[in-house]
């Protein structure tokens, strides 16, 4: 699916945060193809379906108290989505955009009108805890988070604050890897974790489709966006960047014993 969509503002003389993001020397500007395979290329080396911790669990080698601490860990970074969505819309100049944006925060806060899909992905997130085991009010408790997965959390909301539009939206092109791995891991958990009711997976299989829509939709958006040379390589940076906070949230929860 592809989407035509007008560029967002390059606030450039935003304030840059201290994380981070090596730019390399600028030369020609990349062609849209050039420039979009190197943006998946990032992804395709650095996402996190390839972290041990992933690997093991749609191995099904986790034990019930380590998937409990991932599910409780990422809720965090879960929670925290429509905050650095809000953050991006507030950086978008036309009425189109934001209304892109918009529908992202209301696929996660939910509408809570009652009707269908009301619920939104925090919920279904907290009914996936719950499927595993573990109570709202726990999942909420960010003190029971590991530090390394609150440190990643926050640099990423950080770098959406303060980082140009652009840059934020790049970020969140972890979104072109995310279907492919909501069908690993929807299978991996029928298989090897059935003491998790199925209805707890509704999260994964809403992320199938609107996975794929918003990647495209941020896909396009940065396509119109980076013009010239400095702003493509800032946004492969960006996701660079992205890929790496997934990463190393992976890395807290793997080496947490608590």
């Amino acid at each position: 699916m592809s989407t035509t969509v007008p560029p967002v503002r390059d606030a450039s003389t935003v304030p840059r945060t201290d994380v981070p993001v090596t730019v390399p020397p600028t030369g020609a500007v990349w062609p849209a193809a050039e420039f979009t395979e190197r943006l998946r290329a990032v992804t395709a080396a650095r996402y996190h379906d390839r972290h041990p911790f992933n690997l093991r669990m749609h191995r099904g080698e986790l034990t019930p108290a380590e998937l409990r601490r991932w599910i409780a860990a990422r809720f965090h970074y879960q929670r925290h989505i429509p905050v650095k969505d809000a953050l991006i819309l507030a950086g978008l100049d036309r009425p189109e955009q934001r209304r892109l944006w918009l529908r992202r925060i209301r696929d996660h806060d939910g509408t809570g009108d009652g009707g269908p899909g009301s619920e939104g992905g925090i919920e279904r997130w907290l009914r996936l805890g719950e499927a595993a085991g573990l109570g709202r009010e726990e999942l909420w408790d960010a003190s029971r988070v590991p530090p390394g997965v609150r440190f990643a959390v926050e640099a990423y909301v950080t770098f959406c604050r303060l980082r140009p539009t652009l840059d934020a939206v790049a970020a969140s092109l972890t979104e072109l890897s995310a279907p492919d791995l909501m069908r690993t891991r929807i299978a991996a958990f029928e298989r090897h974790y059935p003491w998790i009711d199925p209805a707890g997976l509704a999260y994964f299989r809403t992320r199938v489709t609107q996975g794929a829509r918003d990647g495209e939709e941020a896909l396009a958006l940065v396509l119109a966006t980076a013009r010239t040379r400095a702003q493509q390589e800032r946004a492969v940076a960006a996701l660079t960047f992205k890929c790496e906070v997934l990463w190393a949230l992976l890395d807290a929860v793997d080496g947490s014993t608590s």
